[in-house]
């Protein structure tokens, strides 16, 4: 058979996630491995950076110490429900089964975490508070792509061109490719507060974050429809593997006979004079020279050796190509942890509190534990870096009135300055920087009604943006209540909603095929939130 000799497809046709992180689509507010919607607090008035109620104990720390004597203790639930989506435009896909010739094709991620507790506690006697939290201070749960992601199937797609040009030809292919992704950090706070004099507060803290991440995806059942004389006649679909292990053993047996032939002492003869000798036709050397890619007047004048050497490479070169479309599985789960030193100050004066927080860059690995890798990207015991950025936090609080207050923050994220598999973060200029705003009314004694909300910059630049990594520019809202059910026992209710800008990506050489292409990037997400508060 003619030779398939493409050097793109020389390279293995693997699972291509996370050559970085697999980074799950975040159910939370906040950086690229930072949530800071630690309450339900947060959900219905984001501006929570100057607060003086039990979520500062995540938020202000400081700012505890205007709270009453005695112990505080928040409960918040949060169920968030988000899609990742990928519209890609490839040539390749017009191949695809079922894509009904169309280029475009979309692929969709969705995570659905209905639990996602976090809490809050604090001790304050006098001028001194000490304090604890925990939440998922990173990541957000599971996402599952059940077609898998435009990254590693555009590979794949490309086997009806390559065979195409080869002289098969080839108008489609299908896969079985799945994708699940689940990324966790839990983050256990303690901290102590201290007030200083009448206005100003310090405080300091620690914050372990312990990693948890799991990957589960699968390539699986590449089929083709090549119309070939000897392998498949009718151009009906088969398995790729099947395919490329009957041309090698085709291109073994003609490397065999040629050797058989050698043997004999025609090693120097050329094909050629083997047929003026009458040893072999014309329409033989015509077909040998199909096989090797050749014309018949140069298969004509070589010899027997490099004829059979040739036949040798194509066999080879088909048996690679059929280890690549074989099935590739992957298991993996990466562990680690990382201790966050945090300072805070807040400065209080009539209705006016000011506030700021700075959460040093933590240095952490990740350590695969690997049950199953077919992509040679997670060998067992490999550690990645997987740093978590340091955080400015600036915020302010106004009471306007006894009954209505205005809040407003500001988030940094030194992402460029934390350490990211593959460096990933010299692709970040700066990082992320966010605005919050929000208000409060106390509509009566018992009722307490909330509102704000948050605009998001992402610092990432185009070569940041994949299918398996992707930041968005956004803007949230939340609103929700308070209901006082009892002086002691506060009953919190919110719902918070991000709009994503969309982002387009267009690559001359998309995912190293060579050929151009581009990728569409969208989110949606959506989060629930209740607790309750209680002093005693």
């Amino acid at each position: 058979m003619r030779p398939i000799t493409n050097s793109f497809f020389m390279k293995r046709i693997s699972l291509l996630v996370l050559a970085t992180m697999f980074a799950v689509p975040a159910s939370f507010a906040g950086g690229l491995l930072t949530n800071t919607n630690q309450s339900v607090h947060f959900l219905r008035n984001p501006a929570r950076n100057a607060s003086m109620e039990i979520d500062a104990a995540y938020t202000n720390p400081a700012g505890l110490t205007f709270l009453s004597d005695g112990f505080h203790f928040s409960l918040t639930n949060q169920s968030a429900f988000q899609t990742r989506t990928i519209n890609s435009t490839f040539t390749g896909f017009a191949f695809a089964e079922g894509n009904n010739g169309s280029a475009a094709k979309q692929f969709k991620g969705e995570a659905s975490v209905p639990i996602i507790p976090s809490f809050q506690l604090a001790y304050k006697r006098d001028k001194v508070v000490f304090s604890t939290s925990f939440g998922i201070t990173g990541g957000g749960g599971k996402a599952i792509f059940n077609e898998g992601l435009a990254s590693f199937e555009s590979s794949i797609s490309m086997l009806p061109i390559m065979l195409s040009q080869k002289g098969i030809e080839t108008s489609a292919y299908s896969v079985d490719s799945y994708m699940e992704g689940r990324q966790y950090i839990f983050g256990w706070q303690l901290n102590g507060s201290y007030q200083l004099s009448e206005h100003f507060s310090v405080g300091v803290g620690l914050r372990l974050n312990v990693v948890n991440n799991k990957y589960v995806g699968h390539l699986r059942n590449i089929s083709i429809n090549p119309t070939h004389p000897a392998l498949n006649p009718t151009g009906s679909m088969m398995k790729a593997t099947d395919f490329f292990n009957g041309a090698y053993t085709a291109a073994t047996s003609t490397a065999n006979t040629m050797a058989g032939i050698e043997s004999q002492g025609y090693g120097a003869a050329t094909l050629g004079q083997l047929v003026n000798a009458g040893m072999m036709t014309q329409a033989q050397v015509d077909q040998l020279a199909q096989g090797l890619g050749v014309t018949s007047a140069t298969a004509g004048a070589m010899d027997v050796s490099s004829v059979k050497q040739g036949y040798v490479t194509v066999a080879a070169t088909n048996k690679a190509y059929e280890e690549s479309v074989g099935d590739k599985n992957l298991d993996c789960t990466q562990t680690g942890w990382g201790v966050t030193p945090i300072l805070s100050l807040n400065y209080h004066t009539g209705g006016l509190n000011l506030a700021a927080r700075y959460e040093f860059v933590t240095s952490l690995n990740v350590q695969n534990k690997t049950k199953v890798d077919d992509t040679g990207l997670y060998t067992d015991g490999v550690n990645t870096p997987h740093d978590i950025p340091a955080l400015l936090s600036l915020g302010a609080e106004y009471a306007i009135t006894k009954h209505w207050k205005i809040a407003a923050g500001y988030h940094h994220y030194f992402d460029s300055d934390a350490e990211m598999a593959n460096d990933k973060q010299q692709y970040i200029d700066g990082g992320i920087n966010e605005f919050l705003f929000g208000t409060e009314y106390q509509l009566t004694e018992q009722l307490l009604l909330s509102f704000g909300g948050q605009i998001t910059r992402s610092g990432v630049t185009d070569d940041y943006q994949t299918d398996m990594s992707f930041s968005l520019n956004s803007y949230s809202l939340g609103f929700g209540g308070a209901y006082n059910i009892s002086p002691a026992l506060r009953l919190n209710l919110a719902y918070f909603f991000t709009d994503y800008d969309d982002w387009t990506k267009t690559s001359t050489n998309y995912n190293g095929t060579g050929l151009p292409g581009t990728d569409v990037f969208a989110r949606t997400n959506k989060v629930f939130g209740i607790g309750i508060d209680y002093k005693f």
